[in-house]
């Protein structure tokens, strides 16, 4: 009996071990996505790398002009200091001066002292001097004289009542008595006048009825200083309730200062007149 062999078909199972791997094909699709994310990655870090230089580069810049500030600041420091030691050297200077002279210093202000009380005592004489001669002259005064209860001044006497009167009346008072409101041109007579008028009201010599523009009571032209006003003065007040027309008149305030009022207002006010030989 013969044997037939006959090849059998293979496998499968037998033939996984000798199967070489398919190959795999990628579409254009997928060899895409396979560089994208590292090329995204390196572009990442890049931007992060400049963004650090960029940054540090400010910082530094930033490092630089505080540590300059700083330098200045310090400089300034040593300025002071200097400047600082030299004034506390000068003060301790001036001290031992004042401490010197201190005898020296205490005979001037006693100096001084005596000053003001011969200026008091020459202006008291002056005044029993002028008494006497009303006395002998029964009533009148000399040249250099004031009349009683006036105050003199240079060339002057100034009368500071004590009644109250609107401005017209107060003109006509100084004019019954040879006097006039005062009029004060000069800046020692507004400082004696305002020396002796502070703390009350009073008119003056000063009014713009006549023409609308500031006049002296002699119709001598007023050269308008608003140094010599209170502040937004003159203003013409019309709502004074006072009868018609605006504030013509003007009177020192409290402080020596112009304010302009309507002239029926009852104030003290200052009547001026030349000493003359009578």
């Amino acid at each position: 009996m013969t044997t037939e062999y006959h090849d059998e078909p293979e496998d499968d199972s037998s033939s996984f071990w000798n199967k070489e791997p398919r190959p795999v094909y990628f579409s254009g699709v997928s060899r895409f996505r396979s560089w994208l994310f590292p090329a995204l990655t390196a572009t990442a870090i890049l931007i992060i790398i400049i963004a650090l230089g960029a940054s540090s580069s400010g910082l530094s810049n930033r490092l630089g002009s505080v540590g300059k500030s700083v330098s200045n600041l310090s400089e300034s420091l040593t300025a002071v200091q200097q400047l600082s030691t030299a004034a506390g050297k000068e003060v301790h200077r001036l001290k031992f001066a004042v401490e010197v002279n201190k005898d020296q210093l205490t005979s001037v202000a006693e100096a001084l002292k005596q000053l003001s009380n011969l200026d008091s005592l020459t202006r008291t004489v002056a005044s029993l001097k002028c008494s006497l001669e009303r006395l002998i002259r029964n009533g009148s005064v000399s040249e250099g004289c004031c009349p009683l209860n006036w105050e003199p001044f240079e060339n002057s006497c100034y009368m500071f009542s004590k009644t109250p009167m609107a401005w017209h009346n107060a003109r006509d008072s100084c004019n019954g008595q040879e006097a006039h409101l005062a009029i004060l041109i000069r800046d020692e007579e507004w400082d004696f006048v305002t020396g002796h008028s502070r703390g009350a009201f009073y008119w003056v010599g000063l009014t713009d009825e006549r023409t609308g523009r500031w006049e002296w009571v002699n119709q001598t032209p007023y050269v308008m200083n608003r140094r010599r006003w209170m502040p937004g003065q003159p203003d013409a007040w019309t709502h004074h309730g006072l009868g018609p027309g605006d504030e013509d008149c003007a009177h020192l305030h409290h402080d020596g200062r112009l304010n302009d009022l309507h002239c029926s207002s009852k104030l003290r006010f200052i009547c001026q007149k030349h000493s003359v030989r009578t």
